[in-house]
């Protein structure tokens, strides 16, 4: 499946390209995709199979996401990308690199979710199969804010995200756009054995109050990856991009720059 995507900067073979965690879109990215376009990149965020504006047909396994991504990229014309994920992006973007090398030119994993505990898969995936409605877009932002796994962020910050996001239904109730069921193989995917390490530039950020196991990651890619590792810890909780911007778009901008050719 071709993804929906959208772009910062003009488009090159090789790219920036920024996969989303589950429930979310590539909107999630923007201010990111805004902040390397200025320096130059070619920055690309997609919506996966199941989320936003893409498909929403199954199947939505580990396998299918990274042939969705394959394909976009090559009707893209994108060779070679730096690829950011986050969340299940994260892991995504791992399974890319292990199974794709030759398509990676860094790696940049935020709160990746290589291997998340069976007990906390199953919370999350009772939560995305409720019908979440909402009789107004701000009670939709209201609930995010509320989320008791995140430190919430200014509200300005997520508001145009959620204004982007939600949908209003046949019943006039507002909805996030994802599809629940994809929502529900995704959290079933992240608790299998994470995939193997490729041997590229990485960068893993971690949240102080992460949802990751971070020792045993950090220690497997640290023992694999030796000097090609940076690894960088943030304030607050799981959703970097909104939690810790500042900090988290710092480490990536210095991350690419040192990198750079």
């Amino acid at each position: 499946m071709r993804l929906k995507t959208r772009s910062w900067g003009e488009l090159r073979p090789n790219s920036v390209v920024c996969i989303h965690g589950v429930a979310q879109h590539g909107g999630v990215f923007e201010p990111l995709g805004r902040r390397l376009a200025e320096g130059g990149a070619s920055v690309v965020a997609v919506d996966l199979r199941g989320h936003g504006e893409s498909g929403r047909v199954p199947p939505w396994d580990t396998d299918t996401h990274v042939a969705d991504l394959l394909e976009t990229l090559d009707s893209l014309g994108i060779e070679r990308a730096t690829w950011i994920g986050h969340s299940f992006g994260g892991r995504l973007a791992a399974c890319v690199a292990a199974q794709a090398v030759e398509r990676i030119d860094r790696l940049v994993l935020l709160e990746p979710g290589l291997e998340v505990l069976p007990e906390r898969a199953l919370q999350s995936a009772e939560i995305e199969r409720l019908d979440w409605s909402f009789a107004t877009v701000d009670g939709a932002l209201n609930a995010l804010l509320s989320s008791v796994s995140m430190v919430p962020p200014p509200r300005d910050a997520v508001a145009r995200y959620v204004e982007d996001d939600v949908v209003k239904g046949p019943d006039g109730r507002f909805r996030f756009r994802f599809c629940p069921s994809a929502a529900v193989v995704a959290w079933n995917e992240v608790v299998r054995p994470a995939p193997r390490i490729a041997p590229v530039p990485t960068l893993i950020v971690l949240a102080e109050a992460s949802l990751v196991e971070r020792n045993s990651h950090q220690r497997r890619y640290r023992e694999t990856l030796g000097d090609r590792l940076t690894a960088v810890t943030v304030p607050n909780g799981h959703n970097v991009l909104w939690e810790s911007p500042v900090e988290t778009i710092a480490a990536i901008e210095a991350f690419l720059d040192s990198r750079a050719d």
